[in-house]
């Protein structure tokens, strides 16, 4: 496949153009990262954005592999001499690695076989003859070819050679492989058993002790909990196409093979003897073979599912909406070890510390409202952030119950926050060089409050993978995964841009073009030279060219600088447009940035150029509009409800807000401050059909929900989003056995309202698809 071809298949898959692919290809072989090709390379690539970037960059990735893997196998059969203009014509052809691997599978180069070696013994006529004329007897034929030098030394062993031969060459056949691997994954079942014994130990993977499943239908998470239970040594499964039970019933796979080489039972002396073949080649070579394949094929795509389940909740996370720049308390709750305090300014900065022990067994409640007062007075701090870890609710009780008696501190605004990654960092050498002498637990309060401040400048310090939003993220594949999530984090810190005079080295290097040396090299530039004052300096950082300039400026602000474009997206390379269209209407561009009226009547085609086309100016106009705009939400937060704050205190039918922590295939987990997640099941989401739940919730999404079941001993709390539905009519069903109404409605005639649409399962039905996603997500 030339470079031309892979073009036209990219697309063709993602439904482009030709030039637009050939266009976005030479632009990342230049080193244009996606985020600056999407941003600000929109006429060369036709306006792809950055999610079409993304896919296009990953096929291209696997594409090229393919080719490189193409060419390998070519010049290996070539040098054996076995290159024919068919099999090259076929190895041109083929459209994938798998289809690439079947055909050259005869011509691998592997450990001598049991065929080859038969092959060796002067077996192979043998194995043709009877192939080739079922009418012969074998054991006549077999015969004729005894050899004890060889190692033949009777006819069993004349025919069994015959036999290995046959079941090889059946075995890599490309087009039968190709037919059965197909048939396998439409009709296969997926038969999953307790390994005897594993019982007890196993009790987490109690729900497929007996589970047979369509293999087709087998969802991510499932096929997910499947593999892990099969690596704990707790369960064992394999791929069937009859009744999963009966392991000694003929397979249609042996049929198959049978109808593929024209084997047919008609009598004959050999047909026997090719039946065992067939027999032998299905079950010894081709059901392992494809087994051990589309196992790994559901593997791939339940960790595709996966990772992309992080990806999307990683990037709610970090384009959650900030608090913004205000002196900011962070509360690491703690009881026996008190709860750690720390004070940031509005830049972020630390200014002051402390530990405090309001929570039992000390209970120093005077104490610690006396320390606390004393820091929001002295450094004027107007957000107190509280992480959501062991002792939360009680040091959030104790925080509130101080500003309520205290008038002076009515201005003091707490904010519960997910402090995932928090004790990851604190203990990082990242940690360690930014508050070299600070103690440890401090560090984690910092993170805390600076993560109220910038989700996304506090979070871009953490391992994506410690953040904790992930669905069996140390199951899957390590490298795809990072690879993912890294630019899931590139493309968010670049669509909000970076204060180029307050940023972080980690975050500094997200930016597109940067790297961990130049990020560092900006901070010490500016650390030894004061302030950048415009966008132009950076080219005075050491080792930071014109290549890496043009893909960074853009996404780098500079707040009251020389040039007030230089706090906005426009990228330098087009100030010379926004100059003109000044000097068109007669002002200067200060007066112009934010002057919507006198911008909304630029006719953007009279200053587009061959370097800047009329899709960028019409970017550039809009930006002026509202420069340096945050595309992240305004910020809210939830209001826990107040007594409320162990599994305990939970009551059927009790409304509560919440956060929205994780999405998952099954659902979402909410934060109602019980220090256990509760979950509302997708078909408890909404009144409509929900097929994925970030069609409705996102991670950080602030929600109303309904309490519908509490297991205090299993620490399980059913929630749901539909203010309708009924706890006590969940509970009368489920403990009738309800069963659905076919006209959509439950037994009393009451009409049932759900996710499945009219046709709905009434709601013990949906407590049982509840207990259900419990067992799956605990796994």
């Amino acid at each position: 496949m030339s470079h031309d071809t892979i073009g036209l298949r990219l697309a063709e898959e993602l439904g482009i153009r030709p030039q637009q692919v050939a266009a976005t290809v030479a632009l990342l072989d230049e080193g244009a990262t996606v985020p600056f090709i999407a941003r600000y390379r929109k006429e060369i690539t036709g306006a792809l954005d950055d999610t079409q970037l993304r896919t296009l960059e990953e096929r291209l990735r696997y594409l090229r592999e393919m080719e490189d893997r193409r060419a390998a196998i070519l010049k290996s059969i070539d040098e054996q001499g076995k290159l024919t203009p068919q099999l090259q014509s076929e190895l041109l052809a083929a459209d994938s690695k798998t289809r690439l691997e079947d055909l050259y599978l005869p011509y691998k180069p592997k450990r001598r076989t049991k065929g080859q070696i038969a092959i060796e013994a002067g077996l192979e006529p043998l194995a043709d003859a009877l192939f080739n004329h079922p009418d012969l007897d074998p054991d006549t034929e077999a015969a004729k070819f005894l050899n004890a030098e060889q190692g033949v030394a009777d006819a069993k062993a004349a025919l069994d050679g015959a036999k290995y031969i046959l079941m090889e060459r059946f075995a890599e056949d490309a087009n039968l492989l190709a037919r059965l691997r197909h048939f396998m994954q439409q009709e296969a079942t997926l038969s999953v058993r307790v390994v005897p014994g594993q019982e007890g130990a196993g009790a987490k993977f109690a729900d497929y002790f007996q589970h047979d499943e369509a293999l087709k239908g087998v969802p991510s998470h499932r096929a997910l909990a499947i593999l892990r239970g099969r690596n704990e040594g707790i369960l064992s499964f394999s791929l069937v196409t009859g009744d999963p039970d009966d392991k000694l019933a003929a397979s249609p796979g042996e049929g198959m093979i049978a109808g593929h080489f024209g084997i047919e039972n008609k009598g004959r002396p050999g047909d026997r003897w090719l039946a065992e073949v067939v027999k032998w080649t299905w079950r010894i070579k081709l059901l392992t073979h494809l087994e051990t394949e589309l196992v790994g094929n559901l593997r791939e795509r339940a960790e595709a599912d996966a990772i992309k389940v992080f990806a999307d909740n990683l990037k709610d996370l970090l384009l959650a909406a900030p608090a913004g720049r205000k002196a900011t308390m962070g509360l690491d709750p703690g009881l026996r070890t008190g709860v750690k305090v720390a004070v940031v300014d509005n830049t972020g900065k630390v200014v002051d510390y402390a530990t405090i022990y309001p929570t039992p067994p000390q209970n120093r409640l005077a104490e610690s409202a006396a320390v606390l007062t004393a820091l929001i007075a002295k450094h004027n701090v107007e957000l107190i952030s509280i992480g959501n870890g062991t002792g939360s609710r009680e040091t959030d009780k104790f925080v509130g119950d101080m500003i309520k008696a205290q008038p002076a501190l009515k201005h003091v605004q707490k904010v519960m926050v997910n402090e995932a990654g928090a004790s990851v960092y604190s203990a990082s050498e990242l940690a360690a060089k930014e508050f070299p002498d600070l103690d440890v637990t401090i560090r984690g309060a910092v993170s805390i409050a600076r993560r109220l401040q910038d989700p996304l400048a506090e979070l871009v310090k953490i391992e994506p993978k410690s953040i904790g939003v992930g669905q069996y993220q140390h199951d899957v594949n390590q490298s795809q995964l990072a690879r993912t999530l890294d630019a899931v984090v590139e493309d968010c810190v670049n669509s909000v841009g970076v204060d180029l005079n307050t940023a972080s080295v980690p975050l500094l290097t997200r930016v597109s073009g940067l790297n961990p040396t130049l990020a560092s090299n900006i901070i010490a530039f500016r650390d030894a030279n004061g302030a950048f004052q415009s966008r132009k300096d950076l080219l005075k950082v050491p080792r930071l060219g014109d290549k890496t300039f043009e893909q960074a400026a853009g996404f780098l602000r500079i707040m009251n600088g020389k040039n007030p474009l230089d706090a906005s997206a426009v990228h330098p390379e087009s100030y010379a447009v926004v100059e003109k269209i000044a000097h068109q209407f007669s002002r200067d561009v200060a007066s112009l940035i934010g002057d919507s009226a006198l911008l909304k009547s630029v006719n953007a085609a009279q200053f587009a150029d061959e370097k800047t086309g009329e899709i960028t100016v019409k970017d550039i106009v809009n930006e002026l509009q509202k420069p340096g705009r945050d595309p992240r939400p305004e910020f809210k937060f939830a209001k826990f409800k107040e007594g409320v704050e162990d599994i305990k205190d939970l009551q059927p039918n009790m409304v509560l807000e919440g956060v929205i922590t994780n999405v998952a295939a099954f659902g979402a987990f909410v934060d109602i401050g019980v220090h256990q997640d509760g979950l509302v099941h997708i078909s408890a989401l909404s009144d409509t059909f929900v097929k994925d739940p970030r069609d409705v919730v996102k991670a950080g999404d602030i929600v109303k929900v309904k309490v519908m079941e509490v297991d205090v001993a299993r620490k399980r709390i059913g929630l749901s989003m539909r203010m309708s539905d009924d706890a006590s009519e969940q509970a009368a069903g489920r403990v009738a056995g309800e069963k659905p109404q076919r006209n959509g409605q439950r037994a009393n005639g009451a009409p049932n309202r759900n996710s499945f649409g009219d046709k709905a399962p009434a709601q013990g039905a949906m407590a049982g698809a509840l207990a259900a996603a419990f067992a799956k997500a605990k796994k």
